[in-house]
């Protein structure tokens, strides 16, 4: 996952605007029972009758959904995709980033940069609002740079990092050989009624021309496009060497989730990337790294971090009250009208202040906000449409995270699950284990060291699924007491429906097994 927790233990800073209460009041609880969800107006449409009825009222299901006015003008401004003309609060960070990059537009090398900062503060948005503004400029003065955006979440080796990018310059390539073999074709045409229009061209006949034109149908035959998988490594490196050098230019190569790639893949990418240039006949190459980890580079080879880390730009969170002014702008391209109550934007920034200055998280929430309230046919979001949003996010979030479980970590939460649900409090590790092992016999599972239990209940706490908490016993050392961070009904749904832990029929035995030594 890429976006931080925070730690279990400690209470949540209270937002700059504290006029708001988070906790869920009775207001909206009679908001929640007002508001039907997708499926009940689904299931409120279709008539129990014979099926003739019953198809006939199938057919106008949508135009009973589409009564209600439109709240959105605009909804794809409020997801994380969308580039804004405008960033607030984020200007010092983009003009740190155009002072470094400006060198490009001079036919110089930028110095690579690295751009630090938590999920959800501006770091992506924000290089690609200057890597759009570097390729503007840059054709505006015609000066030859580019910028290509890799998020290596997604592209997380090596192999897929230099082929998506070999196969990018080769596109490319062959869009400028193709350009230019329809200029010379069409000046050859001319030639051949008029030589006299050779006098200003670079080619003396029009037996030139078509030599060139041969010379440039060469070139593009020898441009390959690389299999996403199947080549060796170094072939593939080649490949986008020659594609990168085929002609002059700058490029800036922007590779978001950074961390991600050496955590999958080690430093080999970024060490062969950031010493091409020494070996460039033509281009040159400057390296954006984007990541949410701060200490990643301490695993890097000091080769490679050295040359790296050349620039460094950190994006701090954001305040509650800047959070308003990102919603606000946005929310005024989002919505029609008056369609927001003016309590709407403060309660998403307060929420998402708690999310250390999240605002993708706050954008999730006024969109989400807005579709639910959509789903109630009003024209207005209200606190309470917020205030639901903000539980179906976070449960989407624990159902998300609990499905991709590895299955030994569902195991365990599994059994301390069990352990809640029968009422023992001050879970301890031994209780978890006892059951642990009953469960993994249950499902012909490999059975673990309980030190290796312990870690994993760790991994689930610093998820944010599990409250694990080390607490001492006087002499009898020092044990960790644990309960559930998350809802137990919609968590053991989603574990049930993994297939292993769904085939246990009878849980009971296994609560007992707490007993056993």
């Amino acid at each position: 996952m890429t976006d931080s927790s925070d730690d279990p233990d400690t209470e949540p800073e209270t937002p700059e605007d504290d006029s708001y209460d988070l906790s869920t009041d009775e207001q909206s609880d009679e908001t929640r029972s007002r508001t039907p969800d997708l499926d009940d107006v689904v299931l409120d449409n279709l008539d129990t009758g014979d099926s003739d009825d019953s198809d006939e009222a199938s057919r106008g299901l949508f135009d009973d959904l589409l009564e209600g006015e439109p709240i959105f003008e605009n909804k794809e401004v409020l997801r994380p995709s969308y580039t804004p003309h405008k960033l607030p609060h984020r200007e010092e960070q983009i003009n740190n980033m155009a002072t470094i990059l400006v060198t490009a537009l001079r036919g110089d090398t930028p110095s690579n940069i690295l751009i630090y900062g938590k999920t959800g503060t501006g770091k992506t948005a924000s290089a690609k609002f200057v890597s759009e503004e570097l390729e503007t400029t840059s054709q505006k003065y015609e000066v030859p740079c580019e910028v290509e955006y890799i998020n290596c979440e997604v592209t997380d080796t090596q192999y897929r990092v230099l082929a998506q990018l070999a196969n990018k310059f080769i596109n490319k390539n062959v869009e400028v050989i193709d350009d230019q073999i329809g200029e010379l074709e069409d000046l050859a045409s001319r030639a051949r009624e008029d030589d006299a229009v050779l006098g200003d061209a670079a080619f003396g006949s029009v037996d030139a021309i078509e030599d060139e034109i041969d010379s440039l149908t060469a070139d593009k035959a020898e441009f390959e496009e690389v299999p996403m998988t199947g080549w060796p490594t170094d072939r593939v490196y080649s490949s986008f060497f020659e594609a990168v050098d085929y002609h002059e230019r700058v490029v800036v190569i922007m590779l978001d989730e950074i961390d991600k790639l050496v955590e999958k893949s080690g430093d080999d990418t970024l060490y062969n990337l950031s010493r091409m240039n020494s070996e460039l006949d033509n281009s040159r190459v400057s390296i954006m790294g984007i990541s949410n980890d701060l200490k990643f580079t301490d695993f890097l080879d000091p080769r490679v971090k050295s040359s790296l880390g050349e620039e460094e730009i950190v994006f701090p969170p954001y305040d509650a009250n800047q959070l308003r002014d990102i919603l606000q702008a946005r929310a005024d391209v989002a919505f029609k009208g008056d369609a927001l109550s003016e309590d709407v934007i403060p309660l998403c920034a307060a929420f998402a202040a708690q999310e250390h200055g999240d605002a993708r998280r706050a954008l999730d929430l006024l969109r989400t906000a807005g579709e639910l309230a959509e789903r109630d046919q009003t024209d207005h979001v209200e606190e309470g449409h917020v205030r639901q949003a903000q539980e179906k996010i976070e449960l989407d979030r624990v159902v998300e995270v609990v499905r991709t479980l590895p299955t030994q970590s569902k195991i365990v939460l599994f059994a301390i699950i069990l352990l809640e649900k029968n009422g023992v409090r001050n879970i301890n590790t031994g209780e978890v284990f006892n059951i642990y092992k009953n469960l993994c016999e249950e499902i012909d599972a490999d059975v673990l060291t309980q030190r290796r239990v312990t870690d994993l209940i760790s991994e689930l706490d610093m998820l944010g699924i599990v409250n694990a908490v080390v607490v001492s016993k006087g002499r009898y050392g020092r044990t960790k007491e644990i309960s559930l961070s998350v809802p137990t009904e919609e968590t053991e749904a989603v574990l049930l429906s993994d297939s292993r832990l769904g085939d246990i029929d009878d849980v009971q035995p296994f609560v007992q097994a707490r007993f056993d030594n």
